[in-house]
Parts: structure tokens; C-alpha cells; sequence
């Protein structure tokens, strides 16, 4: 029920030192207007008017998932209904239909109803080649993100508008709503940590649709070598940042609702550490844990299930905390990351030199080292906070500039 609403990802009630985790009270620089629960939202694919009449008479190629429906009905039986010309289909990560693992290669094939080529976009290949662009008069994305930077569906968006400005081909995005598109926070990206899971300099959450995303990466000339694609954004309807949106459509196999998709930018950081985020439960990213911590007040056995083959400390019980418990009732809104799980959980963790992964995929996630550092280091999360906030004030300069839809804050 989303006007109960978690944004601030508080903590758990587990022990006294654990108490103050709740909310944190310091000031937030913008006045937020208090988002509004809206059930009449159109998405951009809903708006065939906008867009039917364009995509008539061309070859197109879609880059898709199991989101991209109108109503209950897939985007490319809708267009092929309507006399579209689909010769291909880009599958991202997690596949066509979403149900490979997390960094699973997706092979490419034919999709099994309608027989279009199938491309992965995910493994080896997350560009298109001037291949498979042959013959392609325009690319349709139609996928739901979450507004987080380390979700892969921006990067694939990305790449793909670069290799259509690299060919002469149109871009067409149907928006979005961005169910966590009413903050901006976080620590915005170095390039040097550039990669799949961070391809721009922009904070962990930015606050933007991908219609908007897309404006800002190809006027900003975020595309490599500066080029731009001739893009065009079908804007979805009845929709702005201070309007809460359910996803009917889960965006991918370990984000299985709502709560766990407001939970996501906070708890990733779990991900670059020895640490679980609930793969192999069904409470994905709503618990966290590890079978040697010495606190909290819920245990999880991860097992193989779709969308987690192989979950870290498969058949191990991690000891650690379950977010689902929380009242939301008793939390407000607060619009920022919530650094207190990932800092506390470090804190009362006893073999601290092996927390965080020796390949450095923290350090990917965070989009720099200094998070990292600031954490060993027993930084408070004021002085985190506080290191940021230039970098994130010039982004909000950014991207302002792109946005399609009233924004959540005041003025």
C-alpha cells in the first residue's frame, strides 16, 4: 500500500544501539512536497497515438523485457497486432522474459512465440554491432527501471543509443515511471569507476525517468566520442516526481515488490560484500545477513530458486535483520539513501578485513573508493553525507534541465 510508503529505508528494532537507526533527523536541503498515490498513471507505451503513426512503414527493433506491457499485453504482440515491422528483438540482462540470474550471460535465439531473431544485449555483447543493426530504421526501449545507477537497464539503454547515432538510427523511448523518482542522493560516480553497473557521472539514485535519462546522456554528449542519436520520448501521462507508482510488473527476478524496490539503492551496497541481500529467499533485498554475524533478530537459509542458481551462502543460516517487519506507519518520508544498515552491520561485524570483496565491486557500486575508506574508517554518516553534496548539488544543476515532468521539489 503505497501511501505507507518506506522512502527513508529505516532500520530494524533489534537492539539498543540499533535505535536510533529509524529515521536520522538531519536536514534535507530541498523543501519536498509530499508525494501523492496515483493509480490513473498512463505509461509512454500506452500512448499509441503519439507514436503508431512513426513507427508505421519502418523496420524496428525493440529493446524489451517482461515490463514492456500494455495492460496484460506484451509490446511486441501489440505492435505486431497493429502492423508493425519487428525484426528484432535486444533481450537485457536477465533475458526477454526475465527469468536469467543476476550477471547471467542471455544466449541469443528466437523468441519462441512470434520467431523474431533474439539479441542479447548482456554478456559479451552489450552493444549492438552495425550487424545487427542492418536493415533497422529505428530501436523502441520500452523497459521499467527503478532509479537506481547500478541497474543495468540505463547501461544497456545507454549503449544502444550510442551504436544508433553510430549508424544513422532513430531512438524512441516509452517512458516510464521511475518508482524511486522522487529523490536524488548518493555518491555521484568518478569516471575512472566507470562500468556496467555505473556508465555515467550521475549519484546513486538520480530522480529521473529513462525518457529523462536518455535526454540528458545524449544532450550532454555522454555518449562516446560526444555523439548524439536523433531521440524521441513518448512521455507517460498523469505522472510526475511527487506521484508514488506500483509496478504491476515485478522489473526483475530479485526485486519481487515494491518494498524491495524502495530498499534497493540502500541495501545493493551489500552486494560488493561477504554479506547477503536475501538472494535465495523470497524476501529479496528486504533482509540482510551473514551466517558469522553475532547479532540481529532473524535468520534465512538462502536456497536455489529463479533468478538466484547459485546464492551466496547457499544452505548456510545467516544471522542478520528482516526489514519486512518494520510498521510503516511509524516512519516518514525522508527522500535519501539509508547508509545506517551497511555502516552498522559493518561495525558489529568481527572479521572486518574480509567485509568487502577483493575484487572491489563495492567500489563499482559506490562509483569510488572513498566510501569504502570512509566506512573502514569509522566516518559518521554526517561526514559521508557532507563529502558528497557538492557533486550531487552540480548534478541536480544537470538535471533539472531534462526533466519531462513536474518535479518533488517545491518552487
Amino acid at each position: 500500500m503505497l501511501f505507507l510508503f518506506l522512502l527513508a529505508l529505516t532500520a530494524t528494532k533489534c537492539e539498543e544501539e540499533n535505535k536510533d537507526l529509524k529515521t536520522g533527523n538531519e536536514s534535507i536541503e530541498e523543501v519536498i512536497e509530499e508525494p501523492t498515490v496515483d493509480l490513473s498513471v498512463q505509461v509512454g507505451a500506452t500512448q499509441m497515438d503519439e507514436y503508431l503513426s512513426i513507427l508505421k512503414g519502418k523496420n524496428v527493433a525493440l529493446l524489451v523485457n517482461q515490463t514492456s506491457t500494455i495492460g496484460k499485453t506484451h509490446l511486441v504482440d501489440t505492435l505486431l497486432q497493429k502492423g508493425i515491422s519487428i525484426k528484432k528483438i535486444f533481450a537485457p540482462e536477465h533475458g526477454f522474459r526475465g527469468q536469467a540470474d543476476a550477471g547471467e550471460k542471455v544466449k541469443d535465439g528466437k523468441d519462441a512465440k512470434t520467431g523474431i531473431p533474439l539479441i542479447s544485449l548482456y554478456g559479451k555483447n552489450k552493444k549492438p554491432s552495425v550487424e545487427h543493426l542492418k536493415g533497422i530504421d529505428m530501436v523502441v526501449f520500452d523497459i521499467q527501471d527503478v532509479g537506481a545507477r547500478f541497474y543495468t537497464y540505463i547501461s544497456s539503454m545507454s549503449y544502444v543509443m550510442e551504436a544508433c547515432a553510430e549508424n544513422n538510427i532513430d531512438f524512441m523511448v516509452l517512458d516510464r515511471p521511475n518508482p524511486n523518482g522522487h529523490f536524488v542522493d548518493g555518491p555521484v560516480l568518478e569516471k575512472e569507476y566507470q562500468s556496467f553497473v555505473g556508465l555515467h557521472q550521475v549519484p546513486v539514485v538520480h530522480g529521473m525517468t529513462v525518457g529523462e535519462y536518455a535526454q540528458m546522456v545524449n544532450n550532454e554528449g555522454w555518449l562516446k566520442g560526444g555523439v548524439k542519436c536523433n531521440l524521441i520520448v513518448i512521455k507517460c501521462d498523469n505522472y510526475d516526481h511527487k506521484t508514488f507508482y506500483e509496478l504491476p510488473i515485478k522489473p526483475s527476478p530479485n526485486l519481487p515488490n515494491n518494498r524491495s524496490i524502495y530498499l534497493y539503492p540502500s541495501l545493493c551496497f551489500f552486494e560488493g560484500t561477504t554479506a547477503s541481500a536475501g538472494r535465495g529467499t523470497n524476501k529479496q533485498f528486504q533482509i540482510y545477513g551473514h551466517p558469522d554475524f553475532k547479532q540481529g533478530d532473524f535468520t534465512f537459509t538462502p536456497k536455489p530458486m529463479p533468478g538466484a542458481k547459485y546464492p551466496k551462502f547457499e544452505g548456510k543460516e545467516c544471522n542478520g535483520y528482516d526489514l519486512t517487519k518494520l510498521d510503516l506507519e511509524e516512519f516518514q518520508e525522508m527522500g535519501r539513501l539509508n547508509l545506517r544498515y551497511l555502516m552498522h552491520f559493518y561495525k558489529n561485524f568481527e572479521n572486518k578485513k574480509d567485509f568487502f570483496l577483493e575484487n572491489k565491486f563495492f567500489d563499482k557500486l559506490a562509483g569510488n573508493a572513498t566510501l569504502r575508506w570512509q566506512i573502514i574508517n569509522g566516518k559518521s554518516e554526517e561526514e559521508i553525507r557532507k563529502s558528497w553534496q557538492k557533486d550531487l548539488n552540480d548534478f541536480k544543476k544537470i538535471r533539472v534541465k531534462y526533466l519531462l515532468y513536474d518535479d518533488f521539489i517545491k518552487g
